[in-house]
């Protein structure tokens, strides 16, 4: 399938497709044209990338650890080794750590907006 049709069926923009083989997470073949031609396999493959960097991973992380994705009926999930552990580990980290600070900012703003 081209480009067009999996963006169709995964609901990722073409661009973002583009982006996943740039920094490669997808492999496409090439037809003689040198168009981009896409597997029924690439389907499944573009919803556990979509996923993935959905929850929070950069494609980096997505790259190195997209075989530990798996496709089922609740979703994608990941087999975790200890090395993608570590590394969810230290996200979650830093979302809590951000969601910290944000709290503090709300509590500070609603101070200055009672003292005035």
């Amino acid at each position: 399938m081209l480009i067009s049709e999996l963006a169709a069926r995964t609901g990722v923009s073409a661009r973002a497709l583009r982006h996943y083989e740039e920094r490669g997470v997808l492999v496409p073949g090439r037809d003689p044209n040198g168009y981009r031609v896409y597997a029924e396999s690439d389907v499944v493959r573009v919803l556990q990338i979509k996923t993935m960097i959905d929850a929070g991973l950069p494609t980096s992380t997505v790259r190195r650890y997209i075989d530990c994705a798996r496709s089922g009926d609740h979703g994608v999930t990941l087999e975790m080794c200890p090395a993608l552990r570590a590394e969810v580990d230290g996200i979650a980290a830093r979302l809590d750590e951000q969601r910290a600070a944000l709290e503090d900012k709300r509590d500070r703003l609603g101070a200055l907006a009672a003292g005035g």
